[in-house]
This record gives C-alpha cells, sequence and structure tokens, in this order.
C-alpha cells in the first residue's frame, strides 16, 4: 500500500470516528442510543475482565507445569543403566 493510499485511509477512518463520536456525544438520539447501550458495554467490560484473569491464571499453571517437567528433567539420573548400552529410560 502506498504511502498516498495510507493517509487517504487513515483520513477515512478519522472523519468516520469523530462522526460517530459527534453524533453520541452532541445529538440527543445520539445520546439516547449511547445511555441504551451503555449497560452492555459495562457488562462487556466485566466479562473481558474476568476472561483476562482467567487466561493469566491458565498461563500462570502452565508456567508452572513447564518448571516442573524441567526440574524433572533436570534431576533425572540418564546414566542409571551404565554398561547396559541403555542411557535412558525415556
Amino acid at each position: 500500500m502506498s504511502e498516498r493510499a495510507q493517509i487517504v485511509a487513515a483520513s477515512i477512518v478519522g472523519a468516520v470516528i469523530g462522526g460517530l463520536a459527534g453524533y453520541l456525544f452532541l445529538t440527543e438520539s445520539g445520546r439516547t442510543l449511547r445511555r441504551q447501550i451503555e449497560p452492555g458495554l459495562e457488562e462487556a467490560a466485566r466479562e473481558l475482565s474476568r476472561v483476562t484473569g482467567t487466561m493469566l491464571g491458565a498461563a500462570g499453571a502452565a508456567r508452572e507445569g513447564w518448571k516442573i517437567v524441567r526440574d524433572a528433567i533436570d534431576r533425572a539420573d540418564f546414566n542409571r543403566f551404565p554398561g547396559s548400552g541403555q542411557s535412558s529410560p525415556f
């Protein structure tokens, strides 16, 4: 995409966002619409916060699981069977 096309696209997106903000905050029908959708937006924000917390918890559990696996590998005695030609039970 050329620089000129990027500038045009950014200008169009900015105009649309500005128009939408103007409608929602400066017109009576926009304010009415905003009051109607605010409870849904607040619930969506709470749900997103819960999902984020769940994801962080899952990431922590995965991190702990990998730590346990790495510790077990580090402690494993891979030379327990000397002379048998088997260097690792895995």
